[in-house]
């Protein structure tokens, strides 16, 4: 990082953002490209050709020799093929050339990325498309350009289209509801998103001698360490100074590029951190979320680190998730969870909260489904992130007001009666009227909603497509009935009424992590799917394909493939531990062991011969050597069970769940009693003590 670092100047500098297009472009050219974000114009081709031209030599200027179409494939990461500018010439030079054709269409190849059955493996075209609404960049002397990526029947194979799509849903319903209430300025209504992002920070070398490390993301084997984070001495503790360095490094990176990164800080385990940005456009935040775990991992890499954005690497410590907030703001400016200061923009607010609460409430498998995978299944519960149940936390006041309209009671507040939302007048509900609650999974805080259940490595663009359709679909329900109503406020009383009665039982305010509640939950008919396997079949219930299917996010065909694509990365990552730690226990950890059970017995016999007492080393032997046998015994078992995996995806997803993932802790269970028993000069990898305090 520069000595002296100018932010406001270097900020957005490798972005081909409004203000640089408004600068290179001719006036009419930037308003056709104004036009088509802001009303869905197509752009013409003599628009796209001088955009593309501009847009080259900005690049160039900045250093680029490539362009690429940047885009996101059901993988959950980012891809990219690099093609540079150079055209050759009939003398046998090259000029830098790039048509408005490159810039909105390319051709990768699709053959490779997982579809779900949306393509057959010889079906290896695809095509990406530019997403005009989002601003190209120049990184690593390439120009990146945001893009939709789609197969040759047009069937999305990534997450950026039906995130577009689920956004102009929303906004497309928000605005009934806004006309409603007398909004005539509206636009149009924008999905607001804040990704808060967790992580480790390890050094290369140690990570390098973990295969479990470099193959799965996360330790297979490791024993309890001495210390851990009992002593809470690492959360926002004193940043050390390698840490620090890398901080600074990844906040000038983000910043150059546009990213709004606000605050960073170290996090509960040891070697854990956290970046928050300032919260935006749902699309822009999905995109910089990506390029934020992408720059991370390099920037890391620069200082010798390994960033790790596994949802649990260490067992025993916080693993790491995403909170994503989530709001609706009008594009005047204002944001329509903040509960407002007059009895007109309460009973605005209230109407999108009670469709929040019904939405929730109706589709909370489907929002379980958005956050499940492997790793998450490790951290989900764990007295570290929200339980798998899905609920709903308002605070005291929010809810005294909820109940308050339930019961047709009076309002808290001395001065209120009995509310008529709209009439009477509603009391302002502070922003800030009591303590977050960090076991809830969806949390109001104060003007919109953190879904805390997200894992580390996923990319928000899922989560965010089910809360933008879920709210669509209930804004719609609600604006189809009052724009039928011959009296506006009594239906609008009545609506907001029934909705928080008829699905008040997502609403909990109380400890996610208690007993009590798993049994309160069930009691109230809340689903509890704890882990991926059991979660994952809900995904693709005729409920959640007809609301899908009926708002246009997904065709039937691509909700379908969603559903096969993390059904099969489920299967695999787990097969890849698997077959990791069967690697590792025959090539690493039962050497060691019977390294020193061989040289104890040697000990045992030398001090024997000269009449020495060896009683502890006789009895530390003797419980090497059962360890040592019961891991060789549950690894054989591992390997025989990896033979039996029956047939039909559902059904393998729970062996693998039942069987597999039980052979494996059995397994970690006897290598760590080992590795505790062991002389550590003969461990082959660095223990949980060097690798959380190094």
């Amino acid at each position: 990082m520069s000595e002296f670092l100018n932010v406001p100047e270097i900020f957005g500098s490798d972005v081909f953002n409004e203000a640089v297009m408004k600068q290179t472009l001719r006036p009419e050219i930037f308003m056709s490209w104004k036009q088509c974000i802001e009303n869905g114009t197509p752009l013409q081709l003599d628009v796209a050709n001088e955009i593309a031209e501009a847009m080259k030599l900005w690049a160039i200027e900045k250093g680029a020799t490539h362009y690429t179409h940047w885009f996101q494939p059901l993988t959950g990461i980012t891809a990219e093929k690099h093609d540079s500018f150079i055209t050759p010439t009939d003398d046998g030079r090259v000029i830098m050339e790039f048509t408005g054709k490159s810039l909105v269409c390319g051709e990768p190849d699709a053959s490779s990325f997982p579809s779900g059955g949306l393509r057959a493996t010889f079906e290896a075209r695809g095509y990406t498309a530019w997403d005009p609404t989002a601003f190209a960049f120049v990184k690593d002397g390439s120009l990146y350009i945001p893009t939709c990526f789609f197969s040759y029947t047009g069937a999305a194979l990534d997450k950026k289209t039906p995130l577009l799509r689920s956004i102009n849903e929303v906004s497309r319903e928000a605005l009934r509801i806004l006309r409603l209430f007398g909004d005539n300025e509206t636009k149009r209504v924008q999905t607001c998103v804040g990704a808060e992002q967790e992580y480790f920070l390890l050094p290369k070398d140690m990570y390098a001698k973990r295969e479990d490390l470099r193959l799965t993301g996360r330790t297979l084997f490791g024993a309890t360490p001495p210390k851990g984070q009992e002593l809470d001495d690492h959360y926002f503790g004193t940043i050390r100074t390698r840490v620090s360095n890398f901080m600074q490094d990844l906040d000038e990176q983000l910043w150059r590029l546009g990213i709004l990164s606000k605050t960073k800080h170290n996090e509960t385990a040891p070697c854990q951190h956290e970046i928050a940005p300032v919260y935006t456009d749902a699309n822009s935040a999905c995109d910089a979320n990506q390029i934020i775990m992408m720059v991370m991992k390099k920037c890391a890499a620069k200082h010798n680190l390994v960033c790790l954005l596994h949802e649990k690497p260490f067992a025993g410590v916080n693993g790491s998730g995403k909170h994503n907030n989530w709001s609706l703001a009008t594009d005047t400016g204002l944001n329509l969870f903040s509960p407002g200061k007059t009895p007109r923009q309460n009973a605005r607010f209230l109407v999108f909260l009670a469709a929040f609460i019904k939405g929730v409430d109706e589709y909370q498998d489907f929002l379980r489904c958005t956050v499940a995978s492997a790793g998450n299944d490790h951290r989900l519960g764990a007295n570290e992130a929200p339980p798998a149940i899905i609920s709903i936390f308002l605070g005291d006041e929010l809810t005294a007001v909820v109940d308050s309209i339930i019961n047709g009671t009076n309002y808290t507040d001395p001065e209120k009666s009995i509310m008529r939302i709209g009439v009477d007048v509603l009391p302002a509900i502070p922003k800030d009227t009591t303590d977050r609650n960090r076991t809830s999974p969806l949390a109001f805080t104060g003007n919109k909603f953190e879904f805390r259940m997200l894992g580390s490595s996923q990319s928000i663009a899922g989560p965010n497509i089910a809360l933008n359709t879920i709210m669509a679909e209930e804004l719609g329900k609600f604006a189809d009935e009052l724009e039928q109503a011959d009296n506006f406020e009594a239906a609008l009383q009545k609506l907001v009424c029934k909705a928080l009665t008829d699905h008040q039982r997502i609403i909990f305010n109380g400890n996610g992590y208690s007993q009590e509640w798993k049994d309160e939950a069930n009691r109230r008919g809340l689903s509890n799917y704890p882990s991926t396997a059991e979660c994952l079949p809900t995904y693709v219930d005729d409920k959640q394909i007809q609301l899908v299917t009926k708002r246009g996010i997904y065709s039937e065909s691509e909700f379908r493939a969603r559903y096969e694509v993390h059904l099969d990365a489920y299967r695999k990552i787990v097969n890849i531990e698997a077959r990791t730690c069967i690697d590792m226990v025959q090539h690493q950890i039962l050497p060691a062991a019977i390294r020193y059970s061989k040289a104890l017995a040697e000990t045992i016999l030398s001090k024997k011969h000269l009449g020495f007492s060896c009683d502890a080393e006789t009895r530390i032997a003797a419980r090497l050597s059962e360890a040592t046998d019961a891991l060789y015994r549950n690894c054989r078992k591992l390997e025989n069970d990896l033979t039996k995996i029956p047939e039909g995806k559902e059904v393998i997803a729970r062996y693998f769940h039942d069987v597999i993932v039980s052979d494996m802790q059995a397994i970690r269970t006897e290598a760590d009693i080992l590795e505790s028993l062991t002389d550590k000069n003969l461990w082959p990898y660095p223990t949980y003590s060097d690798l959380l305090f190094y």
